[in-house]
């Protein structure tokens, strides 16, 4: 990625994604500013994604939400954020099935439409990058890696299913370092949920991804796994609205939040 993303305002970038000349995964983009999961379903299925969120905040830690339904401006979140523009990538599912991604959904809008934003892991990036810890999609300049576990989430309404998680590669010392610094930042993840073997969540091989990249993990290193905001994609899938969009994996919502603001002490 180019170091010039890294530097940019958050409505500067906003600006770039709305006039498609960025259309990428956003890790590392505009550092210092907490990044958004998108779910966007029409009213007569927030009040049960609301539930669900609320009973699952480790993977669905709820940052933002529409002001009403219709309302495609998230004044709360920042400075002319429109959600129908401003998130790089977009997947549109129908019946619980994508049927497509694009990078704008202003014909897809409706009065109908709520959108919920989800706390992202590429927010506690930062603050492990500045303890001086690898993050290996980061150097790698790829997407992390994301899997489907076997650890159920609480079901709500006619949403269920399970956890996914992301995972990042580091060595025991570090994961305890981490563990440290996550558990910190509640809003977007909080601290790992799993570390080591895979198998022990329901992940076969890390070779394959259920969606994202695969990195390198290096001899001595362990998988650290931290509860992902692609999990509510799985239980749309299974809950199967007739209408939905959320943001492709990896693909956030840049906020003018700041990460610090998130913290606890």
């Amino acid at each position: 990625m180019n170091n010039s993303m890294n530097t940019l305002t958050p409505s500067a970038f906003r600006a770039l994604v709305r006039s498609g000349k960025f259309t990428a995964n956003t890790s590392g983009v505009a550092q210092g500013f907490v990044q958004g999961n998108i779910v966007i379903l029409p009213q007569d299925w927030a009040q049960d994604f609301l539930l669900f969120c609320q009973k699952n905040p480790k993977p669905c830690p709820l940052i933002g939400l529409s002001n009403k339904a219709g309302d495609f401006l998230l004044t709360e979140l920042g400075e002319n954020i429109d959600i129908r523009t401003d998130v790089p990538n977009y997947r549109v599912f129908e019946h619980g099935k994508i049927v497509r991604e694009v990078s704008d959904i202003q014909d897809l809008w409706r009065d109908d439409l709520v959108t919920f934003v989800l706390g992202c892991s590429f927010s506690f990036e930062e603050a492990l990058l500045a303890d001086g810890l690898e993050i290996r999609n980061i150097s790698e300049q790829k997407n992390v890696p994301m899997y489907t576990t076997n650890i159920a989430c609480k079901s709500a309404g006619r949403f269920s299913g399970n956890m996914v998680v992301s995972m990042r590669p580091m060595l025991a010392k570090d994961a305890i370092r981490a563990i440290q610094i996550c558990s910190r930042f509640p809003a977007v993840h909080g601290a790992p949920v799993h570390l080591g073997e895979p198998s022990l969540i329901g992940i076969n091989d890390l070779a394959q991804t259920d969606f994202g990249d695969t990195v390198t993990i290096k001899a001595n290193e362990i998988p650290v796994f931290w509860a992902c905001g692609v999990t509510p994609q799985v239980a749309l899938a299974n809950a199967k609205p007739p209408f939905c969009i959320t943001h492709s994996p990896g693909a956030m919502l840049v906020t003018d939040i700041a990460n610090s603001k998130l913290a606890i002490l």
